[in-house]
């Protein structure tokens, strides 16, 4: 099988990218869908050494453009990054917050069976135009919805579910679970402190400023609110606007291998929609099984790798994301956080780009932007953090409740 590399890639900054008047309710945008996905692909053509006319193929990963900015069919958009890129199939991929990683995929089939020689692909969301009740219910949509997103369920509470479920199946006591989420919040935003494109680069970045927000105030209202037990606000990602783009390219015609990535291998792998129907809610199953797929295909274990980007959606979720690429044994993702794991220091390090939880999640770019950002710590270009060592990533990427799981690694040529 003929294998693909990344040879190029670009991450806009992230963060909310609007005025809100807060007299009037108005919401102005300072930075367009459009602005963003023009600027993320061309700085991949770029960052690539290439012109417009190389590329043969277009795929933009995109979550809810529909619902979010009144804008379908948005993959002719990529046409406005220059005129040369006129006439090139461009294709929209969905697949909820893993939009991104499912469109890397699709260009990936497109190069390998021929079709391309070199594929662009962005990912791009736009989430800040609408206020917080409508952006949940559009976000809620890519939930199973009769048995969830019609009864009120929103993707804390779905994740929250899962929060329960680890708690109760490894017997662990409240107090310890707060610190064990609370720990993996504060090295999000350690690592994100130090990322100049992340949306939050000043948040609590200790187990104790976290806990400090719990409190009351003077009027009675906690800055860490609780959204849904046992999740509060910092267990919680950002509602984020950004974009991020990569080019493919068979790995035998790269133009220089010192600034390229191979894909090594790929899983994706689906779980069933409703929660309901679900046996295990205290393990990613179909993230288990993608992860699998990807290091059999790349001829690997989780010991080899070097670093990863997981999908902390939800602190609970990067608890779960260790445990199921095999970083931690099961039941032991939260206590490797407690005793100070998967740090910039650590043999496998976690989130250098602050996560979701500080580098932001716009939903369709995330998938991208977890690719591009470890493609960059590969090739010795590595944005904010530095990778200790790195010569095999890891990006976990999951669309819905933990349903979508993309895993994919890469290795340095």
């Amino acid at each position: 099988m003929s294998r693909t590399s990344l040879i190029g890639a670009y991450n806009t900054e992230f963060g909310a990218f609007v005025k809100k008047d807060k007299a009037t309710g108005l919401i102005t945008d300072t930075r367009t869908y459009y602005d963003l996905l023009v600027e993320a692909g061309r700085g991949a053509i770029a960052d690539a050494g290439l012109e417009a006319r190389d590329i043969d193929a277009v795929y933009v990963g995109s979550c809810s453009p529909g619902s979010f900015i009144n804008q379908e069919h948005v993959a002719p958009l990529a046409a406005e990054i220059h005129p040369d890129l006129r006439f090139r199939p461009m294709t929209r991929c969905e697949c909820a917050c893993a939009s991104g990683s499912v469109a890397l995929y699709n260009a990936l089939y497109a190069v390998e069976a021929g079709r391309a020689r070199r594929a662009l692909v962005i990912g791009v969301e736009k989430m800040n135009l609408l206020p917080t009740p409508q952006m949940t219910h559009v976000l809620a949509c890519s939930s199973h919805w009769p048995s969830e997103g019609s009864r009120g369920m929103s993707f804390p509470m779905l994740f929250a579910e899962y929060a329960k479920g680890y708690q109760a199946h490894h017997k662990i006591p409240t107090e310890d679970l707060e610190r064990m989420l609370w720990t993996a919040a504060a090295l999000c935003y350690r690592n994100g402190a130090e990322n100049p494109l992340a949306h939050v680069r000043n948040g609590p970045a200790t187990v104790e400023e976290i806990m400090k927000l719990n409190e009351p105030d003077a009027k009675g209202k906690c800055k860490n609110m609780m959204i849904a037990p046992p999740l509060r606000l910092h267990d919680c990602s950002l509602v984020t606007d950004g974009a991020a783009a990569v080019v493919v390219a068979l790995s035998a015609e790269v133009p220089d291998r010192r600034r390229a990535a191979e894909i090594a291998g790929i899983g994706h792998s689906v779980e069933r929609l409703p929660e309901n129907v679900r046996p295990n809610m205290h393990e990613l199953m179909a993230g288990k099984d993608a992860a699998a797929k990807a290091y059999s295909e790349a001829g690997i274990s989780a010991s080899d790798v070097d670093l990863a980007e997981v999908h902390d959606c939800f602190t609970i979720n990067q608890l779960l994301s260790v445990e199921a690429l095999g970083f931690s044994k099961d039941g032991r993702g939260g206590h490797d956080h407690l005793e100070g794991r998967f740090t910039r220091d650590d043999r496998i390090a976690v989130n250098l780009s602050g996560g979701l939880k500080s580098k932001g999640h716009p939903v369709g770019a995330t998938g991208v932007s977890m690719h591009a950002l470890i493609y960059k710590q590969l090739i010795g270009e590595g944005i904010g953090v530095k990778a200790r060592k790195a010569d095999i990533g890891v990006a976990y990427n999951v669309g819905g409740s933990a349903v979508s799981n993309c895993v994919t690694v890469l290795r340095k040529l």
